[in-house]
């Protein structure tokens, strides 16, 4: 039994012993279930592998990356050496090794294009296949402008002429001007200017002992040649690239040749790329050069780059490459379009960047490709002559970007790279700033076609450099 009392604000409860006991029997132990061993085990396993995986996370990434890696690898490797196919008009990989990764631009044929009127065109308009099977070369015209005939000085021109006045030759200038160019003086360069219909100048070659010797089996070689797809890697800088998406009547009527010197060759050779006893690698006549003139090795690039018509005498037509890219265009085809269409003699890529001469001077010096000094020493010229600050050529910027250069072997053109060469040898090597200043003097010289960036990277698949080129070897092997 139970009672209660109330004390004023506190309340007070008794319980009975009889009370306690129902209580306590009211008060049951729960029983806990016991874990089984097995599962605390396997609980702990699977703590011990999860803390494995947080501590080693990174190299279990990385290993299967390194697998896909290693498998990508062998099966480069396993890709057949190519040839090249006439009958499908391309050149497969070429059977050297390529010091290049499995994305780049090699062998690439895809066509460029651009917007133009709200409507995407190719750069390069080039006749489909089955036309560039059946295109001939044009017959040979006489000249309908102004310069007839060119020629050259050399060593047995113990005076020069210049108009009406004969001028002794001068050698007292200091400059890189040497035995195979001919020393060409001031004044002289200011005639040469003046087109006439008979035209001497100073075009490489001065004398026999000049440098640049070719073997005769090379030389007797290129005087077959009337088309020429044309390169050069002088310092074993560059690797050669077989030139693809030629036609079969291209393959038949146009040389390619790649001029090499001794540091080439070797180091080739060390890659296992050797030159066969036909003188062919690929399709490329390999023809080495000695006794090359210059110490600059980007100066002894200027030869064949800039005169193909000296080098080959009875070709009418020219495509030069830059040893850095592939040519990817069948040749003929690239004179359709780049010259024959449009009536002209010379095509040169406008410069991507720049438009001014002199914005161009700038960043040759902030690239180091050429010293303050004699970038100075020819603007300085340029200014005096009067140059413009940006240049233009029939509404185009007059600034080039020379890594192709399609041309025809007329006289005004052949004049046109002689005094070209001559400005690259008396000023910088760097032929973007004198081909602006060459084109504004010799004013007669019209039919030019400045092609758009787009179109150069539809006529080669661009390289880079593989390494740097390596100093002049002189032909007793010693370095320059």
């Amino acid at each position: 039994m139970s009672s209660s009392m109330f004390n004023g604000n506190s309340i007070s409860i008794s319980v009975s012993d009889d009370d306690s006991d129902e209580v306590g029997k009211m008060r049951v132990r729960v029983r806990r279930k016991r874990k089984k061993p097995g599962l605390r085990i396997k609980n702990d396993l699977i703590g011990r592998i999860v803390r494995k995986l947080l501590k080693w996370w990174m190299v279990l990434l990385f290993l299967p990356a390194a697998g896909l890696l290693l498998f990508e690898a062998s099966s480069i490797g396993r890709k057949p050496a190519l040839v090249i196919d006439s009958q499908l008009s391309t050149a497969k990989k070429p059977s050297f090794p390529l010091e290049r990764e499995p994305n780049s631009n090699l062998n690439r044929l895809d066509p460029t294009t651009r917007v133009i009127g709200g409507v995407r065109q190719r750069c390069l308009k080039i006749l489909p296949p089955e036309e560039l099977q059946h295109l001939d070369i044009p017959a040979v015209e006489e000249p309908t402008n102004l310069v007839k005939k060119v020629v050259y000085i050399s060593q047995n021109d113990l005076t020069y002429v210049a108009g009406n006045s004969t001028l002794p030759e001068q050698h007292t200038e200091p400059s890189r001007f040497n035995m195979f160019t001919g020393y060409q003086t001031l004044d002289q360069r200011e005639e040469s200017f003046k087109a006439n219909e008979t035209a001497l100048v100073h075009c490489g070659f001065y004398s026999e002992n000049g440098g640049f010797k070719i073997s005769d089996e090379d030389r007797t070689y290129m005087q077959t040649c009337k088309v020429v797809v044309s390169t050069c890697a002088f310092g074993g800088g560059d690797d050669l690239y077989q030139p693809i998406g030629m036609s079969e009547t291209s393959l038949q009527k146009v040389c390619y040749v790649a001029f090499w010197d001794e540091i080439t060759r070797m180091t080739q050779e060390l890659q296992g790329n050797r030159i066969g006893e036909n003188h062919f690698i690929g399709i490329w006549r390999i023809v080495v050069v000695r006794d090359l003139p210059f110490t600059d090795q980007r100066l002894n690039g200027k030869i064949p780059k800039m005169l193909g018509h000296r080098l080959f005498p009875q070709a009418r037509y020219s495509i030069w490459v830059d040893s850095k890219s592939q040519f990817r265009r069948d040749p003929l085809g690239v004179l359709e379009a780049l010259l024959w269409r449009p009536n002209s003699v010379l095509a040169i890529s406008e410069h991507g960047a720049r438009s001014s001469v002199y914005d161009e001077a700038k960043a040759v010096v902030k690239k180091h490709k050429a010293t303050p000094e004699e970038v100075e020493v020819q603007l300085m010229q340029y200014r005096h002559d009067g140059l413009p600050e940006d240049k233009r050529f029939n509404g185009k910027k007059a600034l080039s970007e020379a890594s192709v250069i399609v041309r025809e072997h007329t006289p005004l053109s052949n004049l046109f790279m002689c005094l070209w060469f001559n400005e690259v040898v008396r000023f910088t090597s760097r032929d973007q700033l004198s081909f602006p200043y060459t084109l504004w003097r010799l004013k007669v010289l019209k039919n030019i076609n400045i092609f758009p960036v787009c179109t150069r990277k539809d006529l080669v698949n661009s390289m880079g450099h593989i390494r740097k080129a390596k100093p002049l070897i002189t032909s007793h092997g010693a370095l320059v």
